[in-house]
Order: structure tokens, then C-alpha cells, then sequence
């Protein structure tokens, strides 16, 4: 996960994140940004991307190759769902196959969220940046394998 998330952020918005070490829990105020896709097949579950909003706006900015004050609510919620669709497509690849990837979902939160890094059914890693944190989740629903 560290992998993939760093490879897209380095790679495609010339941004570097962090890793934060996996005992850290994660939160993030309301107006965050969300990125989600679901995967089914032999592995089905969800992989999503939080943002904090400053992070969001800086790396849609970073797509868009605009300053940040130019940028709107519209246009980051497409960025945060094309950084969702590279991460999980990555994550994808080294999980069980078959193995399908819906389209990618993405939203303002209306309200906060914690999460511990690890639990009986997710893997979350959380990165820092100078504009804002991001988490990236990994949570299984059932795996036939």
C-alpha cells in the first residue's frame, strides 16, 4: 500500500507524502474528501482514499497544473476520484483473481472520521503532507480464497 501510494503521488503530481508509523490513529475533519472504489470477484471489498481538504485542493491543483485558489469543489472531487482509481488499480494487481474494480466514487463528508490503523478487516496506512493528511483503506468484505 505504501508502495502503490507513493509510486502515483511521486510519480504522477510530483508530490512527496510521508508514511506515519501504523500505530497512529487516523482522523480527519468534516469537509474532507472521500475516493472509493469496490472490487468483486475471488477478493471483494472497498479500497478508499481520505483526504484532508488542503491536501485534496493541492493535488487537484497538481492534476490540473493550476494554483489552488483556482481550483473548485467540482474539480477535486474529479481528482480525488482519478487518485482513488490509480491507487486501488495498483492494490488490484496483487490481490486474487478474478478480480473486478467498479467505477470510482467520491464526496465531500459532511462529518468526520476516525480509524484505527488496522482491524480484523481493514489495512489503513496513513500519509502526511505540509497541505493535509491522507489515509489509504483497505477493507476486506469476504475473500473465497
Amino acid at each position: 500500500m505504501i508502495k502503490a501510494n507513493s509510486q502515483f503521488w511521486e510519480q504522477m503530481l510530483a508530490m512527496t507524502l510521508e508514511p506515519l508509523p501504523v500505530t497512529e490513529k487516523f482522523c480527519v475533519d468534516a469537509g474532507h474528501i472521500l475516493g472509493s472504489v469496490d472490487l468483486s470477484g475471488v477478493w471483494k471489498g472497498r479500497i478508499e482514499v481520505r483526504l484532508g481538504e488542503g491536501l485534496a485542493y493541492s493535488a487537484a491543483a497538481a492534476m490540473l497544473m493550476q494554483p489552488v485558489e483556482t481550483v473548485g469543489e467540482a474539480d477535486t472531487l474529479d481528482a480525488i476520484k482519478e487518485i482513488a482509481n490509480m491507487i486501488a488499480g495498483v492494490i488490484k494487481s496483487s490481490l486474487p483473481r478474478p478480480c473486478a474494480m467498479t467505477v470510482p466514487a467520491s464526496a465531500v463528508e459532511a462529518q468526520g472520521y476516525c480509524c484505527p490503523p488496522r482491524t480484523e478487516d481493514t489495512l489503513s496506512v496513513i500519509f502526511r503532507h505540509t497541505a493535509g493528511d491522507l489515509m489509504v483503506r483497505v477493507w476486506e468484505q469476504e475473500c473465497l480464497e
